[in-house]
């Protein structure tokens, strides 16, 4: 893998930012992550929920053993642990799994069961963001799989931008892709995807908050269902 690149201020990041964001929305995914890794080398990693492995794929070109940082909430689906497993012993990445600190055990103990279905934001907050937060701290970029076509909040992601709240750059190589555009590529590369895509699941996340989607409905509405809520936390 490339080596460590140089530190930088968190001002200098935010001006890397804010600079490729505008210089890089009319490049491929590819040329976007290949901008990645030559300007960040291995401080910069991939995040994936195991919905499909493209964004994992494209990087790994870019960047052969790059780091790719899967969420293990304790409550997904098999599928996914499945997807997670498939991806780390076919594709040349890096697969990082972080944990919360509690078990959904101890998580029951303390908060009572179910807490997913009383107060999703803590949830969210325990067994996916402070794990995140705590697993991105050595890196100064990380890609995401967000696109623009998934729901109105993500409408005017930026290919590179400045997440606030960690301080790190924030890059999203296929925000301006369609779901054809992601298939396209699947069939191309032969990439890996969770099955559970094949079964009218439009969007994959934890197995009690995520239903499949009706007909006429964004890939996100099958996601806390019935909830005002339809972002975990981790993108904004």
């Amino acid at each position: 893998m490339t080596a460590v690149r140089e530190e930088r201020t968190t001002d200098e990041l935010k001006a890397l930012a804010e600079r490729a964001g505008r210089e890089l929305e009319d490049a491929s995914a590819l040329e976007i992550l290949q901008w990645a890794a030559d300007t960040f080398g291995n401080r910069f990693c991939v995040t994936s929920s195991m919905e499909d492995a493209v964004v994992a794929h494209l990087a790994s070109r870019a960047l052969p053993g790059v780091d790719v940082v899967f969420l293990d909430t304790g409550y997904h689906f098999p599928e996914t642990i499945g997807t997670r497993d498939a991806v780390e012993a076919v594709m040349d990445v890096n697969v990082i799994t972080l944990t919360p600190r509690q078990t959904v055990a101890e998580q029951d103990a303390e908060y009572g069961p179910r807490l997913h279905d009383g107060n999703p934001d803590l949830c969210c907050a325990l067994r996916k963001i402070k794990p995140l937060d705590e697993g991105l701290a050595g890196y100064q970029a990380w890609a995401t799989g967000l696109r623009r076509d998934e729901s109105e909040t993500r409408a005017n992601t930026p290919v590179v931008g400045w997440d606030e709240k960690r301080r790190k750059v924030k890059i999203s190589p296929i925000a301006k892709w369609s779901q054809e555009d992601v298939q396209t590529y699947v069939d191309e590369h032969g990439v890996l995807t969770n099955p559970l895509l094949m079964d009218g699941y439009a969007s994959v996340g934890c197995a009690p908050c995520t239903r499949r989607v009706l007909e006429g409905e964004d890939a996100r509405s099958g996601r806390w269902a019935g909830l005002t809520k339809t972002e975990c936390g981790l993108h904004g």
